[in-house]
């Protein structure tokens, strides 16, 4: 196969890969391994499945109804863009017997739209608005693992991972902010096996930069004296927006801007060497060399020395989530976080920073008691081993998938030589 996203090569016959991938599937079910022609994409996903505790005999829970659903919809950025994707999605939907479908970043759908009958018939395995559909709640499946692996994805019938699902074939495609980048949710088509055709993935490749587009325009403009913005979370080089120009900033420089935006008063050569380097024995010389070419990668003017020190005001994504905290504002706190600060990094002082400010926000969250927020933190990457959060989960919304994942990570820390895991860091 040319192409590893794309489902069925030309000339496959659909009968005989299903019959292929049932027996593949109930391999994995039993042994744990994913014999060919499974492709590398959906054996991944299984895996990951599997480690988040889905069973195939799982389904999804709806956890937005009403007045609910409806306030988050509005809210959602993807909302100012549904009249395009319904005029791209909803003729081809509906005259194909199938449905359109969007999420947000953590898997939840938002709309499903298209033809009656497939929607009734969808209903009966809660393919609805409201119910959460991501890899890590439902397994494989087009919308849940195109969000987890921030690409399109095509899913043909047996290479769901839940066996209610597998006489469906979808397709899907991540929406991303045009300003930070960060994943708003995808687009999804989902119907019968004439969707496992490489025009599909395309199709709805094709809706999500258009959406993409259509945000960008709707964004209102910069004005003049809007400073830069940091973006850091989640993401290991940082990305850096000056004037309209984005940049994407190495490790070392994503750590450097990172420290002097939280210090507007500067740093000196010997704080920042501690800040950025465990190894005592690093000569200045090797951190001077970074800031010059950190200076001349911002243009003059932005890094000045002496304390070394950003001459304006950078706001950055880390400052927005502290800044919610402070203020009790805990479902923006969460909205915020798209993830750990700069993961990769070992700087003592980011390290130090990045545990402080997931510490803080799942504590809240923990607090706070809000079952949806405590999903979206446990589902996530950086909660799907933080067993405290998925305590208080199983307190709020004991289900058969959430106690599932609490008793293996309860079995885990039982186990001779195991110790707390990461907690979200």
């Amino acid at each position: 196969m040319t192409d590893p996203w794309v489902a069925l090569e030309p000339g496959a016959d659909p009968a005989e890969r299903v019959r292929v991938l049932r027996r593949a599937h109930e391999t994995f079910a039993v042994a744990g391994t994913v014999p060919q022609p499974v492709r590398s994409v959906v054996a991944d996903s299984w895996r990951r499945s599997a480690r988040a505790g889905v069973g195939p005999e799982g389904t999804a829970n709806v956890e937005l109804t009403d007045g609910d659903l409806g306030v988050y919809r509005a809210q959602h950025p993807l909302a100012r863009v549904m009249p395009l994707i319904r005029e791209l999605m909803g003729t081809f939907a509906a005259d194909g017997e199938h449905l359109l479908a969007v999420c947000d970043a953590q898997g939840r759908l938002l709309w499903v739209e298209g033809h009656p009958a497939t929607r009734r018939k969808a209903g009966r395995m809660n393919f609805v608005p409201g119910a959460r559909w991501a890899e890590s709640a439902v397994g494989t499946n087009a919308p849940g693992t195109a969000v987890a692996v921030d690409r399109p994805v095509q899913v043909f019938a047996a290479e769901h991972f839940i066996r209610r699902v597998q006489p469906w074939t979808c397709a899907a495609a991540p929406v991303h902010d045009p300003r930070t980048g960060r994943v708003l949710g995808a687009v999804d088509i989902t119907g019968g096996d004439g969707l496992a055709h490489p025009h599909s993935l395309g199709f709805v490749q094709a809706v999500a930069r258009a959406a993409e587009s259509q945000l960008a325009l709707l964004a209102p403009e910069q004005t003049s004296v809007d400073g830069p913005e940091l973006t850091a979370l989640g993401r290991d080089e940082a990305q850096l927006c000056v004037d309209g120009r984005k940049m994407r900033l190495s490790r070392r420089h994503s750590e450097i801007l990172v420290l002097l935006a939280r210090h507007p008063e500067g740093l000196t050569g010997d704080e920042l060497l501690c800040a950025l380097y465990e190894d005592e024995s690093v000569p200045p010389v090797t951190l001077r060399a970074e800031l010059a070419r950190l200076r001349r990668l911002l243009g003059p003017g932005l890094l000045a020395s002496r304390p070394y020190r950003l001459t304006l005001p950078v706001e950055s994504d880390v400052a927005i989530v502290e800044r919610r905290l402070e203020g009790g504002a805990v479902t923006g706190a969460a909205t915020a976080y798209t993830g750990p600060l700069l993961p990769g990094s070992q700087a003592p002082a980011v390290v130090r920073l990045r545990a402080r400010l997931a510490d803080g926000l799942r504590t809240a969250l923990i607090a706070r008691r809000d079952p949806d927020l405590l999903a979206d933190w446990a589902h996530a990457p950086w909660g799907e081993d933080d067993l405290d959060v998925w305590r208080a989960l199983a307190a709020m919304r004991p289900t058969a998938p959430v106690r599932s994942r609490l008793a293996a990570l309860e079995s885990e820390l039982a186990a001779p030589g195991t110790w707390s895991r990461g907690r979200g860091r």
